[in-house]
């Protein structure tokens, strides 16, 4: 699974990487432990709404948003079930009711700088689980693919700016070679050769890009306790555990 993650590039950073052409304006800060139910960014492609347009007359268009990390499906009945959405298997994604809609037609990016995962250590040994970073060896930013959503609170009216939230979810799939050790999931990555594709909510069949990525380049390397706790937040999080002598820090 995908629990935790960093993202910390600043939003004129994510519209230069991605080709953003329509900037929202919404910025939220860096994050070096992004938990669930956070604002998160994510970019995605959609058509514009304006008044007197003829349907299918203008292309979607590309744009960067902040949205809530956990998808509340639109037929939920209160959006505490995103908290158990955080992330959609690539092997059932486009057949579980919480996601199909979504894949058929609502799919994101999720710029990171990499993502966190806990390895089991030998029995007797603290910690019992290590954290550690994993991240592109040559430091570019990952586009975690995801599913993103659109709930409506029946309980505000309709010219309540929170009558609708935009949630989403990350695709996981099985974790390479180089990293498998460590947990056995990892998050789908989209190469930029498919990103216009995977964007394209006229592609009604996305399965053909979910293909591994990154195989070969991704660096893991232990990091401190200190990101088991959600309310730690800051680079010391992403700085490498130092071996104090008295234990292995690599199992």
């Amino acid at each position: 699974m995908c629990g935790r993650y960093a993202s910390t590039r600043k939003r004129h950073e994510l519209l230069q990487e991605f080709e953003v052409e329509l900037d929202t304006g919404e910025e939220i800060g860096p994050d070096y432990n992004v938990a669930p139910t956070k604002q998160v960014y994510a970019v995605m492609s959609r058509v514009p709404k304006e008044e007197g347009r003829e349907e299918g007359a203008e292309r979607p268009v590309r744009q960067l948003r902040v949205v809530r990390w956990g998808l509340v499906p639109s037929w939920a009945k209160d959006p505490s079930i995103g908290s158990r959405m955080i992330n959609a298997r690539v092997e059932t994604v486009a057949e579980k009711p919480a996601f199909r809609r979504a894949f058929a037609s609502r799919r994101c990016l999720l710029p990171a700088d990499g993502f966190y995962e806990w390895m089991k250590a030998p029995e007797g040994a603290k910690p019992a689980k290590q954290p550690y970073f994993i991240h592109p060896e040559d430091g570019g930013v990952m586009a975690m693919a995801g599913l993103y959503e659109f709930w409506k609170d029946p309980s505000r009216p309709d010219d309540d700016p929170l009558k609708w939230l935009c949630t989403c979810t990350v695709i996981t799939t099985d974790a390479e070679d180089g990293v498998g050790h460590i947990h056995e999931r990892m998050p789908m990555m989209i190469e930029r050769e498919r990103w216009a594709e995977w964007l394209d909510p006229r592609v009604n069949d996305a399965s053909r890009l979910l293909v591994p990525a990154l195989a070969g380049r991704l660096e893991a390397y232990p990091v401190s306790t200190a990101v088991n706790n959600v309310r730690n937040n800051g680079p010391d999080l992403l700085e490498p555990l130092k071996d104090d002598g008295d234990r292995a820090v690599l199992f």
